[in-house]
């Protein structure tokens, strides 16, 4: 698909919806109010719909606009961002019934769900996507739209840290800044503040952290029942899979939580270091992600899980 067709569809469009995927990050959170003021400057109006988000991210312009839910039945373009899977969309309903769809992504591993889409995974986030396409449509990269951008695009590299970073990437970024996009502060926000739950999830996953196959492999988790007793709210399991993969001689970080409406699954996580693509793996329990950053849903108990996961990565290690 070409950008032609996306501004194609944008402007026959008059009811629009935004979407992206469940336990939205920065990125996800910075790419759809990006989309939705970007469609403002074209004359379009669009509902950004999350039903839940970390409060992390209260400092975005736009946040208050969010919705959690409206008439499915009355949209004639739905946008998915920065979501590989139709499964993951938070609001596919809307999606499903929306007479046109358009996926803009940036993983690897996108299943290419929508009429039209547009995936490139060598972009380190979907919002550096979004500034080419910008530009592309002659819309305003102002301050506002700029912070939303930036903090997706600070969010996805970890700060700048990650191989994925472009050169691109840092040229995207002077320009912002040169705009008044507060570099320092949304790095500060979204990757220096943590929460007190957070902390207290972060001391637990390192009390049960385990080293496997030679040092190569770390493994820990957390349960309902810890996210519970921390009272931890949306997003406060955020970076805990970081952890990990910092630790010296690790290839691979592996992170499991329980999922909160069914306790019979759990929701994986794991990071790389240089050789292992851990997309594949998750890939083979129905997941996927990007090839240092990934994660599935797994069937099972703790140590039934934590097996699982370790005849997989034995395989590549």
């Amino acid at each position: 698909m070409t950008l032609d067709n996306i501004i194609e569809k944008i402007k026959q469009a008059e009811k629009i919806v935004i979407l992206t995927h469940e336990t939205p990050d920065g990125d996800a959170i910075g790419s759809t109010l990006a989309m939705k003021m970007a469609l403002k400057q074209l004359g379009k109006q669009a509902d950004v719909i999350i039903k839940e988000y970390p409060k992390t991210f209260d400092f975005l312009p736009g946040r208050n606009e969010i919705k959690s839910e409206t008439n499915v039945d009355k949209y004639d373009l739905a946008i998915s961002l920065d979501c590989a899977d139709f499964k993951r969309l938070v609001g596919n309903e809307y999606f499903e019934k929306a007479k046109q769809t358009i996926v803009i992504d940036h993983h690897g591993s996108n299943k290419m769900y929508g009429d039209f889409n547009f995936v490139n995974p060598v972009a380190p986030a979907c919002c550096q996507i979004l500034i080419g396409m910008f530009e592309y449509f002659d819309i305003k990269i102002d301050k506002e739209l700029g912070t939303c951008i930036l903090t997706g695009i600070i969010t996805d590299t970890g700060g700048f840290r990650y191989s994925g970073v472009t050169p691109e990437t840092f040229e995207f970024t002077a320009d912002l800044l040169a705009r008044g996009v507060n570099v320092s502060d949304i790095y500060k926000r979204v990757l220096e503040t943590k929460t007190k739950p957070n902390f207290e999830l972060m001391k637990r996953i390192t009390d049960r952290m385990e080293f496997l196959e030679n040092g190569k492999v770390t493994f820990t988790y957390i349960t309902n029942q810890d996210l519970k007793e921390v009272n931890a709210g949306v997003g406060d399991h955020e970076g805990l899979v970081e952890i990990g993969r910092d630790i010296e001689g690790v290839e691979v970080s592996i992170f499991i939580r329980q999922k909160e409406d069914n306790g019979n699954f759990y929701k994986v996580s794991m990071r790389s270091n240089e050789y292992v693509n851990v997309s594949d793996v998750c890939f083979r329990f129905g997941g996927g992600g990007h090839e240092k950053a990934a994660g599935a849903l797994i069937q099972g108990e703790i140590k039934e899980v934590k097996q699982k996961i370790l005849n997989e990565i034995k395989k590549v290690l």
